[in-house]
C-alpha cells in the first residue's frame, strides 16, 4: 500500500497551486493513509516540507521563468530577455498582468505556500518541524513583499482564507522578524536534533543548520530596513550575528536545493526556452528566452574575473569571449543576432540557492563598514576579502588572491558588438577589486558590487540591493526601450510590480485600502517601497 499511496499524497499536496483563489481546499481521500502511516518514514514531512520549498525558488519551470529570469534576472542586472515574441515585457516597463502577477496569483506562490502549511500543521504539532517551516514561509514571503510592497500577511491562511487585508510593508517586516526570533528559539533549543533526512532537501535533517540558516536570514531582512528603520535594523543584525549558532560562515551552510522533478533545475530549463537554431541548423549553445545581461558580463570583464567560465556560456561573436546583452531594448532576431550573446550556464542538476556564505559576509562588511554596526570579531576589509573567497570557493574557482590584489580597473561601459546599435558609452564605475575604504559611500559601492556578483542567479535579492543602495551601477534602458509612457524613470528602473488584476475584482476592498492607506503612492511600476527611502536615490 505504501507505494501506492505515496504518489497519490505527493501529487495532492504539490498542487498547491490548484487551490481556488480564496480559499485553500483539499479533497478527502477514503484510501488516505492515517497521520501514523504518514509520519513513519518522514515522507509526510518530506511531501508538506518539500511543497513548502517550492515555493520559495519555484520548481515549476513557468513560474521559475517569471520569477526569477524575467523579474528578477533582469531587474537584478543578471539576465537579458532575448526572444522577440517577449514584446510587454518587464524590463521595458510595460508589462502585461501574466508578467507581474506570478508572486500574487491565485494559482502559484501563495496557495502552494500556505496550502502546504496548512497541511503540515493538520499532521504534526513537532515544534521544530513548524519552526522549520515558518523560516521558510518568511524566505517565500519576503521576495513577495520586496516585490509589490504591502500585501495580506498577518491574516493569510486564517479559516483557509487567502484573499484578506493587506498589511503595510513596516508591519509585514516586523511580522518576519517576531516569527523568525521565535523560530530561532525552537531550533536553538533543539540544535543538536536531526529532523528525517528524506524529509529536507535543502539540510538533509539538520536543525543547526536551519538555525544558522534562520539567522542569516534574519540579517539579510535586517538590511533591508537600514534606512526605512535604522534602529531595528542594528538590534535585528546585531542580535543574528551575536547568536549562540550564529549566521552562515562556511559553504557547507549554503541554502541549496539539488533535488528536483524530472526536468532539473528549473531555471536551466528556463532560459532555453524557444532556444533557436543557427542557419546551418546546428544546436545554439547560448539560450534562448534568456541570456546573459550586458550588465554583469561588463564589471566581471573588467575585472577580468575568472568566476565568468563558471557563469556564463561563450559568446559567438567574433573575437569577444564573453559578451551580454542590454536590458530594456527593442530586442533584436534571436535567429540572426540574439543567440550570439553569451548565455547562461546551467546544467539540469545545477543547485537552486536560496542563499550563501558569501553574502552573509557581504552583509556584515556592510553593516559594520557603513553603519557601524557590532558584527563581532573582523573588519568591512576582512568580512569584504572573506566574501569572495567564499564565492570563489562556492564556484570552484581559483585566482582569489590575486583577484582580490587589484588595485585599479578599465573602464565599466557597454560595447554592443552588434554594429553598436544598443551600446551604452557612459562608464558604469571607475571602483576596483582591492579594498579602498573610504567614505561610507565608497565602501558600499564596493561591497555590493563584489556581493551582486557572487550573488549570481539570486536577482530578486539583487534588485533589492540596487533599490535601496544604488549599486551597482547599472545599464539604463534605451529610450525606444522604455514603453512606460514617462512613468518609470530609466535611470531608476522599476521599483515595483503593480498587483495582479485579480486582486482589484476578487480582493477589491483589501485592495483598495492598499492602494488609499498603505502604498504611499500610485500601483505602477514607479512607486518606492517602504524601505526604499535612500536619500542619496534620486
Amino acid at each position: 500500500m505504501k507505494n501506492i499511496w505515496k504518489p497519490l499524497l505527493l501529487s495532492v499536496l504539490l498542487a498547491g497551486s490548484a487551490c481556488t483563489a480564496n480559499y485553500l481546499e483539499f479533497n478527502s481521500n477514503p484510501f488516505q493513509p492515517n497521520k501514523d502511516q504518514m509520519q513513519a518514514d518522514g515522507y509526510m514531512l518530506g511531501a508538506t516540507l518539500t511543497g513548502m520549498m517550492s515555493a520559495v525558488i519555484s520548481t515549476d519551470v513557468n513560474t521559475a521563468q517569471f520569477t526569477d529570469c524575467l523579474l528578477g534576472g533582469t531587474q537584478g542586472g543578471y539576465f537579458a530577455d532575448s526572444n522577440p515574441e517577449l514584446r510587454n515585457t518587464i524590463s521595458n516597463y510595460n508589462a502585461t498582468d501574466d508578467w507581474t502577477r506570478v508572486f500574487m496569483a491565485s494559482d502559484r506562490v501563495i496557495p502552494t505556500l500556505y496550502s502546504n502549511l496548512r497541511e503540515l500543521k493538520l499532521q504534526t504539532d513537532d515544534p521544530v518541524v513548524l519552526a522549520i517551516a515558518d523560516v521558510i514561509k518568511v524566505t517565500a514571503m519576503h521576495r513577495v513583499t520586496d516585490t509589490y510592497g504591502p500585501i495580506p500577511y498577518s491574516q493569510i491562511g486564517v479559516d483557509g482564507q487567502v484573499q484578506v487585508p493587506y498589511d503595510s510593508q513596516e508591519a509585514v517586516y516586523d511580522k518576519f522578524f517576531e516569527e523568525l526570533d521565535a523560530a530561532i528559539a525552537v531550533l536553538t533549543a533543539h540544535r543538536t536534533s536531526m529532523i528525517a533526512a528524506s524529509a529536507d532537501n535543502i539540510y538533509g535533517g539538520s536543525v543547526e543548520k536551519w538555525c544558522r540558516f534562520a539567522n542569516s536570514l534574519k540579517l539579510r531582512l535586517a538590511m533591508h530596513i537600514v534606512y526605512a528603520n535604522p534602529t531595528k535594523a542594528r538590534e535585528m543584525a546585531e542580535s543574528a550575528v551575536a547568536h549562540e549558532v550564529g549566521v552562515m560562515s562556511s559553504n557547507d551552510d549554503n541554502a541549496c536545493m539539488t533535488v528536483f522533478g524530472a526536468d532539473g533545475n528549473p531555471l536551466f530549463v528556463a532560459v532555453n526556452y524557444n532556444k533557436p537554431t543557427h542557419v546551418d541548423h546546428t544546436a545554439c549553445q547560448t539560450g534562448g528566452d534568456s541570456h546573459a545581461a550586458a550588465d554583469i558580463i561588463c564589471y566581471m570583464n573588467a575585472y577580468n574575473d575568472p568566476r565568468r567560465a563558471a557563469y556564463f556560456v561563450e559568446s559567438e561573436w567574433p573575437g569577444q569571449t564573453y559578451v551580454g546583452m542590454r536590458r530594456g531594448i527593442e530586442i533584436p532576431d534571436l535567429t540572426s543576432i540574439g543567440h550570439k550573446y553569451s548565455g547562461v550556464k546551467l546544467t539540469s542538476s545545477s543547485p537552486l540557492c536560496w542563499m550563501n556564505a558569501a553574502e552573509v559576509a557581504f552583509l556584515k562588511a556592510e553593516a559594520a563598514g557603513v553603519f557601524g554596526f557590532n558584527m563581532g570579531p573582523g573588519s568591512a576589509e576582512s568580512f569584504y576579502k572573506e566574501g569572495i573567497r567564499l564565492s570563489f570557493e562556492q564556484w570552484g574557482v581559483s585566482g582569489y588572491e590575486e583577484y582580490v590584489a587589484q588595485g585599479s580597473v578599465s573602464q565599466i561601459l557597454y560595447v554592443d558588438p552588434n554594429s553598436g546599435k544598443d551600446t551604452y558609452s557612459t562608464t558604469l564605475s571607475t571602483m576596483p577589486v582591492a579594498w579602498q575604504g573610504g567614505s561610507a559611500a565608497q565602501m558600499q559601492e564596493q561591497i555590493i558590487i563584489q556581493k551582486w556578483i557572487a550573488n549570481w542567479l539570486l536577482g530578486n535579492e539583487s534588485w533589492v540591493d540596487y533599490r535601496r543602495t544604488g549599486y551597482p551601477h547599472l545599464i539604463p534602458a534605451t529610450e525606444a526601450g522604455n514603453k512606460s509612457n514617462g512613468i518609470v524613470d530609466s535611470k531608476l528602473g522599476a521599483r515595483r510590480m503593480p498587483y495582479p488584476a485579480d486582486e482589484r475584482t476578487a480582493n477589491a476592498d483589501n485592495y483598495q485600502q492598499a492602494i488609499n492607506e498603505l502604498l504611499k503612492g500610485a500601483d505602477n511600476m514607479a512607486t518606492r517601497m517602504w524601505w526604499d527611502c535612500n536619500p542619496a536615490i534620486n
